[in-house]
């Protein structure tokens, strides 16, 4: 496949909120925040105005158990004018159905895909394939769950066979050990993913400049979520190759 031929990867601008700020992780840990917006609403603004077709929230709060950012939330949803799709502690048909309600285009499922595998049929059949993702989040292809605090001992292979039989149309997988560290896709990695998940496929975890993007198109990874390297500038946005 010539450059001139490969479609552009979806590239996804991330707002992950902690304690009603936008943030980054580093590695996922909590505690090793980067705070580039105070106001959430604002950074999904900003995106929107660069041209984001679609928004990915995560309410990392929700995500380790330690509060919530609903309101927020749903101020974004209402202010942006695109769609958003939401994750972040949507262990139960009740905040996955909430979150649905405030008007998220798509909800995203992490650690109730692991633990509670039936939810994920349930939600398709309710709401349809189209308004539920699944987050597979993993170090390696162990997948963590609990805001990554945790390892499963399930690994990626396992879970995605009773994905495709739910009916489950898109799927993202995260690189807990690269995300928020600009250190570039893993490309044995995706390429390993892209074998267990022939369906839609978004990837995220260490993207940090226009060759990860590149590499997604040469494994045909139809898109990235991204957040650290569109805030700090080493991936222009929108992004072009």
């Amino acid at each position: 496949m010539t450059p001139t031929s490969m479609t552009t990867p979806l590239i996804l601008p991330c707002v992950d909120i902690q304690s009603g700020r936008a943030v980054r992780l580093y590695e996922g840990d909590p505690e090793r925040e980067t705070v580039y917006f105070d106001s959430p609403l604002a950074a999904a603004r900003h995106w929107v105005s660069l041209g984001a077709p679609m928004l990915h929230l995560v309410d990392l709060d929700a995500a380790t158990g330690r509060g919530e950012n609903r309101a927020v939330i749903a101020e974004i949803v209402r202010g942006v004018g695109v769609p958003v799709e939401v994750g972040g502690g949507v262990r139960d048909r009740a905040a996955a159905d909430a979150l649905l309600g405030l008007g998220a285009e798509r909800v995203v499922i992490g650690t109730a895909a692991v633990r509670s595998p039936e939810l994920v049929a349930e939600l398709i059949a309710a709401h349809g394939p189209e308004r539920v993702v699944v987050s597979l989040d993993a170090r390696g292809l162990e997948v963590a769950t609990h805001g990554w605090a945790q390892g499963s001992g399930v690994q990626v292979a396992e879970l995605t066979p009773g994905l495709a039989h739910a009916g489950l149309a898109t799927l993202i997988f995260t690189d807990v050990t690269r995300d928020g560290t600009l250190r570039g896709l893993d490309r044995e990695l995706m390429r390993q993913v892209r074998t267990l998940w022939t369906d839609t496929l978004i990837v995220g975890g260490g993207v940090a400049g226009v060759d990860d993007v590149r590499l997604l198109a040469e494994e045909g990874i139809e898109g990235a979520i991204v957040g650290r390297a569109i805030y700090e500038g080493t991936l222009a946005y929108p992004v072009r190759f």
